[in-house]
């Protein structure tokens, strides 16, 4: 790495990570054992004033011979804001700065693209996704790259004030402009009936659906709930499913998904069948049968971040 802080933009990073080439990566991280090459404590989430909460997320990587840290800020009125500084490993010196919003954006999507590449049966035809933020649009963007999807369902939140679905034809139809998608508008009984894999990209703090209208094979990919208190599925789609998270250390201090059917006692901890590097390295088997719900439970990890980042970072050096 240099020594002069390299500064990229959001433009140049969506310009710099090829989502092919991000998914390769984040797979590649897990699949070996980090155990002894990473250290990546769980992230610190501080509540701010007006409700905003600003989340920390360092991680060092020997192997990876690089280091960096993430800082997020996530309010009902901003959304999602993210900015990440890449470390010179042997001298901690800033080797670039970086705005993270898309990085952040790419980066969930393509691990939700490793699991469901690892998790979803292989004739998965149809694509469900709760939310029309940036999030949603990263999923639709990206999962058909480990899926060949036929179907997209998209289900909008309610809006709160009104208790109405807003009009979600406008995400389609950007959909469908920047990739050739032709989404269509569903509600949520829909949604979940009807779709191979689901994804849900939402602030929702409650369930989104009732999980007795999944189908066998299903599988689930939960985004946007992490904090403990909040939750986008109900106790009886977890129930009902093998739970694979990204990292234990993570999503048994976060995962409101997780955490509040284990503290009421309808899963046990044994339900939590593995985390992505077991299934990635082929230590355990998250789907044993075609009609096993699959759910996997992301409140993201700093290694993600941190492999996006030294990638985007080598293709601007590369490019210079």
């Amino acid at each position: 790495m240099v020594s002069e802080a390299k500064t990229i933009n959001d433009a140049e990073v969506r310009r710099l990570a090829d989502p092919a080439e991000v998914i390769a990566a984040i797979r590649a991280a897990f699949a070996r054992d980090y155990s002894a090459t990473v250290r990546m404590p769980v992230r610190t989430c501080l509540q701010l004033a007006g409700g905003a909460v600003m989340l920390v997320m360092p991680c060092y990587d020997s192997a990876l011979d690089a280091a960096g840290v993430k800082i997020v800020s996530v309010s009902g009125q901003a959304g999602v804001i993210a900015s990440y500084e890449l470390l010179d490993p042997q001298t901690g010196a800033v080797a670039a700065r970086m705005e993270a919003n898309y990085l952040t954006d790419l980066r969930t999507a393509a691990t939700s693209a490793v699991a469901t590449d690892l998790l979803a049966r292989d004739d998965a035809e149809t694509l469900g996704v709760f939310g029309c933020g940036r999030q949603a649009a990263a999923h639709v963007a990206v999962l058909p790259r480990v899926r060949n999807f036929r179907r997209f369902l998209v289900c909008g939140p309610l809006d709160r004030k009104s208790n109405s679905p807003p009009n979600t034809s406008e995400f389609c139809r950007k959909m469908n402009d920047e990739h050739g998608i032709a989404a269509e508008p569903a509600d949520a009984e829909r949604c979940v009936r009807e779709s191979d894999v689901i994804c849900t990209c939402t602030d929702s703090p409650t369930p989104l659906f009732d999980g007795r209208l999944l189908r066998a094979g299903t599988h689930l990919n939960l985004i946007g709930a992490f904090q403990p208190e909040t939750r986008e599925v109900d106790d009886e789609t977890a129930r009902r499913s093998r739970i694979v998270v990204d990292t234990y250390d993570g999503a048994l201090a976060e995962a409101g998904d997780l955490l509040i059917p284990l503290k009421n006692g309808t899963i046990g901890r044994d339900q939590i069948v593995a985390d992505l590097h077991e299934i990635a390295s082929g230590k355990k088997q998250g789907r044993t049968s075609r009609d096993d719900i699959t759910l996997f439970k992301s409140v993201g990890c700093a290694m993600e971040d941190l492999v996006t980042a030294k990638l985007v970072f080598e293709k601007k050096a590369n490019s210079n």
